[in-house]
């Protein structure tokens, strides 16, 4: 385990977590090696990452899905419950590092609050690029690649939560944009409305039904069978 000192700057804090040596001490340079982000924590499995990261508070950990202890799939879950999240100072966002495209325990992480997946074999750039986009809420995952995931993952639609019923109308039809993977700007286009207003909308929806962010939205309309 390795948790230096914060830095006092406002680079991005990273944490990795994952079971090979080598493979931390790679991602680490590479992220060092970034400007505006820093690692400030290494684990090599999802227990010792808890720990970790409650010493470091970092802003993104990039989470292997296989490793002994605990896996990357319950490490998420604990890592961003609602409980532990309420405890903190800032947001935590999580990607998940897997070697298989589509692997069903990304799907999983996702469904527990993880922005998105990266495949272990990404350039440095996309790396980097992968982990300011989700420092600014954003997601790292193609949104068919992610339909493609939860589509794997639930049953037949379910009856809409009262949350999502207490949607205005005009929410409900950014819901479903959102859900399939529009962006604010193209929803600005479906809705016509100013694409700070459909931002606005995005705000409010998630406030509403309680989502961390986009992806969550995605996986809500999934879980529900809130896509036609």
């Amino acid at each position: 385990m390795s948790a230096p000192d914060l830095p006092p700057t406002d680079d991005i804090r990273v944490l990795l977590v994952d079971d090979q040596d080598l493979f931390r001490e790679g991602v680490r340079v590479i992220v060092d090696a970034q400007p505006g982000m820093r690692v400030v924590g290494t684990a090599a499995d999802g227990l010792e990452a808890i720990s970790v990261a409650e010493e470091t508070a970092p802003d993104v950990v990039l989470m292997d899905l296989r490793m002994p202890e605990m896996d990357g799939v319950e490490a998420t879950r604990q890592l961003l419950a609602p409980e532990r999240a309420a405890r903190r100072q800032q947001v935590l966002r999580v990607v998940v590092l897997t070697t298989f495209d589509l692997d069903d325990r990304a799907a999983a992480a996702i469904r527990y609050g993880a922005s998105g997946f990266l495949l272990k074999d990404t350039t440095p750039q996309q790396l980097a690029e992968a982990i300011r986009t989700v420092a600014t809420g954003n997601a790292v995952i193609a949104p068919q690649d992610l339909t493609r995931l939860l589509d794997r993952t639930f049953d037949a639609p379910r009856t809409p939560p009262p949350p999502y019923l207490a949607l205005t109308d005009k929410e409900r039809e950014i819901f479903a944009a959102v859900a399939r993977g529009l962006s604010n700007t193209e929803v600005a286009g479906v809705v016509h409305l100013s694409e700070s207003t459909v931002k606005t909308h995005v705000g409010a929806i998630l406030r509403k039904l309680g989502l961390r962010d986009r992806v969550q939205i995605v996986v809500f309309a999934h879980e529900h069978g809130l896509l036609s």
